[in-house]
């Protein structure tokens, strides 16, 4: 019997060391981690390869319960699919576990705030994209370009020696963005 933990980041942009943190301390002995990746598709490559892998006896563990799906009717399917096959089901932040009636029932009823979460946000995007056409506006994040200030600053830090955490600090941006402004410097070079 082993306990296997589920990480998943819908951008390739994020990382998941605090979900691979929390499922070290949860006991998972094998972490499998979806980068970029919508928890509103049923198939993902990690996922699929974790149920592959899982016995009866096993535990899925994941940090938090839309880490696993963000549609309800998934959600529960993948959770009926785990019990039928006797694997149990935990979510570290939420508390919930399927060895008993009450974990079951938290579940469904934690997953429906989950889809319910998703078609809010979902439906605020559509909304903020409609207002921003009616005015002239183009909506989304601005783009940008290996041209654009921040970009070479980033570019001119990097080369200077600093880390992506330093950069960030002196430019107002996320280590994230960092990585992301010198990616596109690095393609204007190549």
């Amino acid at each position: 019997m082993g306990s296997f933990g589920y990480a998943r980041v819908s951008t390739v942009d994020q990382n998941a060391d605090l979900q691979h943190a929390a499922l070290h301390t949860a006991g998972c002995q094998r972490i499998f981690t979806d980068h970029g990746v919508s928890g509103t598709r049923a198939s993902r490559p990690e996922l699929d390869k974790m149920l592959e892998h899982l016995r009866d006896g096993d535990e899925v563990v994941v940090w938090k319960l839309d880490r696993l799906g963000r549609n309800t009717r998934n959600l529960l399917a993948l959770i009926d699919d785990l019990e039928h096959r006797g694997v149990h089901f935990r979510s570290v932040t939420e508390g919930i576990s399927t060895t008993g009636p009450m974990g079951r029932a938290m579940l469904t009823v934690m997953s429906a705030f989950a889809q319910l979460e998703r078609d809010q946000l979902a439906e605020r995007t559509r909304a903020g994209m409609a207002a921003a056409a009616e005015h002239g506006r183009k909506a989304g994040r601005r783009e940008v370009t290996a041209a654009h200030e921040k970009v070479k600053r980033a570019r001119d830090l990097n080369t200077q020696g600093l880390s992506p955490a330093d950069i960030g600090k002196v430019i107002g941006a996320s280590r994230a963005t960092v990585y992301r402004y010198l990616r596109l410097a690095s393609d204007e070079l190549a």
